[in-house]
C-alpha cells in the first residue's frame, strides 16, 4: 500500500474525476456522490478531523459518522430516513473502494455495512392505466406545443426512458420513421451502457405528427417554442418535469407524477401483463436485477390475488 500524503477531503475531487473517466458514471450519479460526500466533509470539519488521512480513518470514525447521519435533519426539521442515510454511506463506501483501487491505505470498504432491508423503505409510485390514459389525453393537440407535449408523454410511457435519456434524443434518430408501424431505438443510457428501447405504434404516430410540424434546424428531438434561436433550443430536464406536472394537474392524477413515474408505470404495466423481472431489467437498462426488484410489490400482489382466486384449498371442507 502507498502511504497517503494528503487528507481525505483533498482526494474527493480525484475520486469524482475517477467516477467520470474510469467508471463512466452518469453526470447525475456524480452529482449525487459529490452531494453525499459533502455531508461527510461537513462531519469531518465538525469533528475537527478535516486533516485526517485515509490511513487514519477508523471503524470508530465510521460509527461516529453513522450516529451523525441518524441525528441529522433536513430543511424541514425531519430526521433523515434510513434509506437516505444509506445513500450517504454508499457514497463513502465508494470512496473507500477508490482508495483500494489506487493502492491508498485505508480501512476496507466492507467495514461500512448496510441493513439488508434497506430497500424496504423505498416504494414505487406509479399510475393506473386509467390515470395514464387521462394524463396522455390532457394536452391540447391543436397547438404545436400541445402536440409536442403529447409526443413527450407517449414516448415516456412507451419506452420507460429516464428523463436525461429523453432530453438527449435527437431529431435525426427518427429520420426514417415515416412509414413504420413500430420502431426500436438504440440509446446510450445510465453509466454509458447501450440499450434498445421500443416505441409502440401509438407513440410512434404522435411522434410522426409532431415531427411533421418541425421546420426548424434544431438538432434536438424535443424543443422549446418561442425562443430566438431555433438551433440551441433543446428542452431541459427541468422543463420536461414542469410539463409533466402541468398535465398531472389538468388530468387530475396524483401530484407526485414526474417523468420517472411514467417509467415506473411502464414497468408496472408490463409486470401486470405477466412479463418477468429479468425482461423488465433489460427494458429499463438496470445493471443489476436488485434495482428491478423494487417492483416486486406488484408481482407479489398479483400472485396473492391469483392464489386467492384459484387455489383449490378454499373449496375443501373445514
Amino acid at each position: 500500500m502507498t502511504k497517503p500524503n494528503k487528507p481525505i477531503i483533498e482526494y474527493i475531487p480525484d475520486f469524482l474525476d475517477y467516477c467520470e473517466v474510469e467508471k463512466g458514471l452518469a453526470d447525475k450519479t456524480q452529482e449525487n456522490y459529490k452531494r453525499y460526500l459533502d455531508k461527510f466533509t461537513s462531519w469531518l470539519k465538525k469533528a475537527k478531523k478535516e486533516n485526517i488521512k485515509p490511513s487514519d480513518l477508523t471503524p470508530e470514525d465510521i460509527w461516529s459518522y453513522r450516529l451523525y447521519l441518524s441525528r441529522s435533519k433536513n430543511e424541514k426539521g425531519q430526521t433523515l430516513k434510513r434509506i437516505s442515510q444509506n445513500y450517504y454511506l454508499i457514497a463513502l463506501r465508494a470512496l473507500l473502494s477508490y482508495f483500494v483501487q489506487k493502492d491508498i491505505e485505508c480501512i476496507p470498504p466492507g467495514k461500512i455495512t448496510l441493513p439488508k432491508d434497506v430497500r424496504a423503505e423505498k416504494t414505487v409510485k406509479f399510475l393506473t392505466l386509467e390515470q395514464i390514459e387521462r394524463l396522455l389525453l390532457a394536452p391540447d393537440t391543436s397547438s404545436e406545443q400541445g402536440l409536442r407535449d403529447r409526443a413527450i408523454l407517449e414516448t415516456l410511457f412507451s419506452t420507460g426512458l429516464r428523463i436525461a435519456e429523453l432530453v438527449a434524443l435527437n431529431k435525426e434518430q427518427f429520420a426514417n420513421i415515416k412509414n413504420k408501424k413500430d420502431f426500436e431505438l438504440s440509446i446510450i443510457g445510465k453509466g454509458s451502457r447501450p440499450r434498445t428501447v421500443y416505441l409502440s405504434e401509438r407513440a410512434l404516430s404522435w411522434l410522426k405528427r409532431y415531427l411533421e410540424t418541425r421546420k426548424d434546424m434544431a438538432k434536438a428531438l424535443f424543443v422549446r417554442y418561442g425562443t430566438k434561436s431555433d438551433v440551441d433550443n433543446r428542452l431541459t430536464a427541468r422543463s420536461i418535469e414542469r410539463i409533466i406536472k402541468k398535465y398531472a394537474v389538468i388530468a387530475g392524477v396524483p401530484i407526485f407524477t414526474t417523468p420517472h413515474t411514467l417509467r415506473h408505470s411502464m414497468a408496472t404495466d408490463l409486470l401486470n401483463q405477466g412479463v418477468d423481472l429479468r425482461t423488465i431489467q433489460e427494458f429499463l437498462g438496470h445493471r443489476s436485477i436488485t434495482s428491478t426488484q423494487i417492483y416486486t410489490h406488484v408481482t407479489n400482489k398479483r400472485l396473492r390475488d391469483i392464489h386467492r382466486k384459484f387455489h383449490s384449498g378454499k373449496n375443501l371442507k373445514e
